[in-house]
């Protein structure tokens, strides 16, 4: 079948330059884009269940710009001054320089890796002494927290947001050739919201290896994935998938 409708599970790109927006005008694709999950934060009388002092904290581990978010939402709501010498370890430079939304960036201890926790490390472990805030949702992923405690990184979890199903009842009766996904989370939507779905002629796109597996246990095969060793980007993938079928129809 050729692909000409595709669903991005996530909010539309803000800016035009999206490599989503190439691979529509280059293939002659109609690209919609809609969150399958949506955050809420907890309150606060769920964040002090949790019995947890932000006092005691002298560094706070940022994965997202929305823990970063989170992470004040809950200092203002529990009156909980953050000092300035708090230090900040960012997973990234981008949640790193969101910060000047909420502190003097430049007066301010800020740490940035190039995007995995696995590049924070060298410099988290020549502040072994910290006792630091690990800001989540309640889905946090394996990886962050296994790393730290290989790493002997003293940390605590707070679960500050959700990760919950977004209404998607508008959708019952749109049909796209493709389904893209990039979590578990995604794909526990799509059953939340449409119990009974089969998948039938619709291709489903997952990116990484958790999402996946998540749509195998879910009855569904995922024809195309992402990172692939010829395309690191599910817009990649896309594109050759695409491609790989345009040859066989050729031949």
């Amino acid at each position: 079948m050729a692909i000409k409708t595709i669903l991005v599970s996530q909010p539309k790109p803000e800016n035009n330059r999206s490599p989503y927006f190439d691979l529509a005008e280059k293939h002659d694709l109609k690209i919609d884009f809609r969150p399958f999950i949506k955050v809420e934060g907890v309150n606060a009388s769920e964040f002090r269940n949790q019995r947890i002092n932000l006092a005691d904290y002298s560094a706070v581990l940022l994965t997202s710009k929305v823990a970063a978010d989170h992470f004040f939402r809950i200092a203002e709501e529990t009156r909980y001054e953050v000092p300035g010498s708090l230090k900040y370890f960012c997973i990234s430079e981008a949640v790193a320089l969101y910060l000047q939304k909420y502190v003097a960036y430049r007066k301010r201890k800020i740490f940035f890796g190039k995007q995995r926790i696995h590049d924070l490390m060298d410099v988290l472990k020549k502040h072994k002494s910290e006792k630091i805030l690990l800001p989540c949702t309640d889905i946090l992923r394996d990886v962050i927290p296994n790393t730290l405690t290989e790493n002997n990184i003293k940390f605590t979890k707070a679960v500050l947001y959700r990760t919950v199903a977004a209404d998607l009842s508008d959708l019952e009766n749109v049909f796209y050739d493709v389904l893209v996904f990039f979590s578990p989370g995604g794909i526990e939507s799509l059953f939340k919201n449409f119990p009974d779905f089969k998948q039938n002629d619709t291709l489903i796109a997952a990116f990484g290896a958790t999402t996946a597996t998540a749509a195998i246990k879910n009855g569904l095969e995922p024809n195309i994935r992402a990172p692939h060793p010829k395309a690191p980007s599910m817009v990649g993938a896309i594109e050759l998938f695409i491609k790989d079928k345009l040859k066989q129809k050729v031949s």
